[in-house]
């Protein structure tokens, strides 16, 4: 009985922060993927007036429900004096049509995923950025899940950066709590670098783990979804909420709080 009691409380524990998300208006959950918002939100340097070499990833609350869980990343590159980007990145639907769940295509490198508005997790300029594409474009092409998705417990577009973090750890990418899937090691790994690179992880079957890093600080995994602490930059990390605090990917911002202030009743 005390072990069902424990189950059940950890298991709220857990989805008290997506039902929060919902509540605050974070997420969509009505509408159509084909209307919603691919515009730019104008955080990529103009290619035309940046001749310099560069590189980003982007994260940004999935469409619909999804989105109270977890995030959709992916990487922008411009090869110094190219006139545009290619982004890189994992897309289930592409699976279900008979295509390689890879993606490396020209788009709009920072443009909203279909209604949700990216984040920027880390950036490289210049020769370093140079040297990171060749190590993305290889690491991308030797992801060993270039045919297989699932959204829980992966290996889904978060184990994909995840993947590529560790190849490039010029980039210490530090991916948010809510990047579900990203602890999904490769085939038969129980451990693995962090993907940021300043540490080690442990992870059976995306399911349970704990990760130890300077960029992440300290990170427990339960059934796919991330409890932790990032001591550095004084943050806490809670499922479907985020990132609480400063530091790349922060979700809940001033914007989303004063959101939820708004549907607060008449005190």
């Amino acid at each position: 009985m005390k072990a069902m009691i424990v189950s059940m409380a950890v298991l709220l524990f857990l989805l008290t922060g997506p039902m929060l998300v919902v509540a605050m208006g974070t997420v969509t959950l009505g509408g159509h993927w084909s209307t919603a918002s691919r515009q730019s939100s104008r955080q990529a340097p103009d290619p035309a007036t940046t001749p310099e070499a560069v590189v980003q990833v982007y994260a940004a609350r999935a469409f619909s429900w999804r989105g109270a869980f977890g995030t959709h990343p992916w990487f922008a590159v411009k090869p110094a004096e190219a006139s545009e980007y290619t982004v890189y990145e994992k897309i289930g639907w592409r699976v279900m049509r008979g295509l390689p769940a890879i993606s490396i295509a020209r788009r709009t490198p920072d443009a909203y995923w279909f209604g949700q508005k990216p984040t920027i997790l880390a950036e490289l300029r210049g020769p370093a950025a140079e040297a990171a594409i060749a190590k993305l474009d290889a690491a991308a092409k030797a992801y060993p899940y270039s045919d297989t998705y699932r959204i829980w417990p992966g290996p889904n577009s978060n184990t994909f950066a995840a993947f590529v973090g560790r190849a490039v750890p010029e980039l210490r990418l530090d991916l948010p709590p809510t990047a579900l899937g990203k602890d999904y090691l490769a085939p038969w790994s129980l451990f693995a670098p962090a993907p940021s690179g300043t540490g080690w992880q442990m992870s059976i079957f995306g399911l349970a783990g704990v990760l130890v890093a300077v960029e992440e600080g300290i990170e427990v995994n339960v059934l796919g979804l991330t409890v932790g602490i990032d001591p550095l930059d004084l943050a806490i990390k809670l499922p479907g909420l985020g990132r609480l605090g400063p530091g790349p990917g922060a979700e809940v911002d001033e914007e989303i709080l004063e959101r939820g202030r708004d549907r607060q009743p008449p005190g």
